[in-house]
């Protein structure tokens, strides 16, 4: 199989510099917030945006040191295979947030609810569309019994 890559569009920034005592999902960073600095090469690709209310980001987990098919997630004592969890030691160490576009001022786009490390790069910006994205009649496996534990949990040194 042909090798993939990808080159960042921008980069991240936040108030989160380590990775410890970050929060683990956006619903865990509410008013937290941060930017988005896009490469100018990159601006027209902006143009419209600003009409979004939220905004999917998809980046590289850079400070993500090694891949494990079984993880201890944060909201859990028991190991789950990765693929069920949201844990960043993944085969590809990519991220996704829904963040909230507060303003687009030319290449920097202010974020809220930002749950991401400083310094991330950026690979793709996506529009949120509750009618593509919010699907109905959804269940959520193991996490149904700790999904009000994201709002207070932080991150911890597990996946260092």
């Amino acid at each position: 199989m042909t090798k993939i890559q990808f080159q960042p569009i921008g980069i991240v920034h936040s108030p989160f510099t380590t990775l410890e005592q970050m929060p683990i999902q956006p619903t865990g960073a509410a008013s937290r917030e941060g930017y988005i600095e896009v490469f100018p090469e990159y601006q027209d690709g902006l143009r419209d945006l600003d009409g979004f209310s939220h905004i999917i980001l998809i980046y590289h987990l850079h400070k993500a040191p090694r891949v494990d098919l079984t993880v201890t997630p944060f909201l859990d004592k028991q190991p789950r295979g990765v693929f069920a969890t949201r844990a960043p030691t993944r085969p590809n160490p990519i991220g996704l947030s829904i963040v909230q576009l507060v303003r687009i001022d030319g290449v920097t786009i202010y974020l809220a609810n930002v749950d991401i490390l400083d310094g991330t790069p950026l690979l793709d910006i996506k529009p949120y569309v509750p009618q593509f994205d919010q699907p109905d009649d959804v269940q959520i496996g193991w996490l149904a019994a700790h999904k009000e534990d994201v709002k207070e949990k932080r991150a911890d040194e597990r996946f260092k």
